[in-house]
């Protein structure tokens, strides 16, 4: 698969079938990954690998938190605005509800919306968890590079035929992933990620979620 192939069909997949990722596979990723920029080559990211029981016990211990509301907010972490501005409040809403009227959950249908978040905690069925994280004392441009890793695992995995969902759900549920994992306590939580193979029979993978034209976005100065 050539990167131009990769970047167009890596997709954030929410169904996953219960195929194995063999550990050399996913150390292959991770090698290809690590050579993913950063500024004056720091490297900041952690990567955090599960599989089986520990996979297991990180969706128990969550989906428990969550039952019993104990969900803290992304505000509380600084990592999404308490409140959004409206073009950035659209974007998320087209695609949640996408994602929603494939799989037939009605706007107010709080029962289906909750039990389908609730996926996210059961990493989408995929073998695999990833967590990335940096050092806490870092600052703004060593989450851009974290950013950058991130994208760069997502598109190695597509070159060995995997997919991935990057999720930040997990954010508000830190305490279970950081125990089970052994992370220490001066690094923070950039994002979980599910990898593994597509269930291409399910329907919430047919979703392709919208890009703004680059007229929207992209300013040029100097060119005429």
């Amino acid at each position: 698969m050539d990167l131009f192939e990769a970047i167009e069909t890596r997709k954030s997949i929410r169904a996953f079938t219960d195929q194995p990722v063999e550990k050399a596979l996913v150390e292959r990723l991770l090698e290809i990954s690590q050579r993913a920029p950063s500024g004056t080559n720091t490297q900041p990211w952690h990567v955090y690998v599960c599989t089986g029981s520990v996979r297991q016990a990180i969706t128990d211990d969550v989906l428990a938190m969550a039952a019993a509301g104990k969900a803290k907010k992304y505000e509380d972490y600084d990592y999404y605005p308490p409140v959004w501005n409206d073009l950035h409040r659209d974007r998320r809403r087209a695609v949640g509800w996408g994602l929603y009227g494939l799989l037939g959950i009605e706007k107010g249908d709080r029962e289906g919306s909750a039990r389908q978040g609730a996926r996210n905690f059961k990493f989408f069925d995929a073998p695999v968890g990833l967590f990335v994280t940096v050092d806490s004392y870092l600052a703004l441009g060593n989450w851009a590079d974290a950013g950058m890793y991130i994208q760069t695992l997502m598109l190695a995995a597509r070159g060995l035929g995997l997919h991935t969902c990057p999720q930040a759900a997990w954010i508000p549920f830190q305490e279970p992933v950081f125990r089970h994992l052994g992370i220490p306590e001066d690094q923070e939580l950039v994002t979980g990620m599910c990898v593994g193979y597509a269930d291409e029979t399910a329907i919430e993978n047919t979703l392709v979620s919208e890009r703004e034209d680059v007229a929207n976005v992209a300013h040029f100065r100097g060119f005429d």
